[in-house]
């Protein structure tokens, strides 16, 4: 181990491109390796660290610290620490954290994580941040395809299968919402499997007595299950399972 080496690191991406995964096995790496002394994850998010009245703030934020020591603390949203106004409690914290950095450099690895554009700001409310982090990772946006394994892979979790026809749909679903500002990533992959998993609950357990389509269970979900995130909200009003009967 290389003696006084800081690993403060920032990860920069947009929501649910993994970055708290990575934090995790990054962790556990570090652990293995010997480089910090306890398994130890503390994820924390601005409420964590910002208090209710002048002084209780920094308390907070410096117990929050002391609690990871020996491990990793992963700061969630770090930008949300940055108010309109300077001097307020977001700075307060952001003050103490820089100071118990420089305090418990070798005792403890600090990872930030935000969008980009947000963390830019961040870093600029304190001059002395910018040069305790010497690490930087960017996670990307995923593709089509990418997508498309990923709700594989959570609907497998659930112990279902994709119909072939279904990942043309899935494709067809994520193309064009992977443009839009403030994508999911994966948590649109995640929702879309929820919904479709409601779908197929409908359509297997909540058709008509009698009706034809009401296949056997075969734990597949098939392209009509997935439906766009705009209208997953309002589709399969029917009830699922016991309907009552006329008067």
């Amino acid at each position: 181990i290389v003696e006084d080496t800081t690993l403060h690191s920032l990860f920069l991406g947009n929501p649910g491109t993994g970055k708290t995964t990575v934090a995790r096995i990054l962790g556990n790496i570090l652990f293995q390796k010997g480089v910090i002394n306890q398994k130890k994850f503390i994820e924390v998010s601005r409420s964590n660290l910002v208090g209710g009245y002048q002084g209780q703030t920094a308390l907070k934020t410096r117990e929050v610290l002391e609690s990871a020591l020996g491990g990793v603390l992963f700061i969630d949203e770090a930008y949300s620490l940055v108010e309109h106004w300077e001097g307020g409690y977001g700075d307060e914290a952001i003050n103490t954290i820089v100071q118990e950095m420089e305090n418990n450099r070798e005792d403890t690895v600090v990872i930030f994580a935000g969008y980009p554009k947000q963390m830019e700001e961040f870093f600029s409310r304190n001059p002395g941040l910018r040069s305790r982090v010497p690490f930087q990772l960017s996670f990307h946006d995923y593709g089509v395809e990418e997508l498309l394994k990923i709700t594989a892979l959570e609907a497998e979790r659930y112990g279902f299968a994709l119909a072939p026809e279904a990942e043309e749909a899935i494709r067809k679903l994520a193309a064009p919402c992977a443009k839009e500002q403030g994508f999911g990533n994966g948590r649109f992959c995640r929702n879309l499997v929820e919904n479709a998993l409601l779908s197929y609950a409908q359509r297997v357990y909540g058709a008509e007595e009698g009706d034809e389509t009401n296949a056997a269970q075969d734990f597949v979900l098939r392209a009509e299950d997935f439906t766009a995130p705009d209208v997953q909200a309002a589709a399969k009003k029917a009830v699922i399972g016991f309907q009552p009967c006329a008067a």
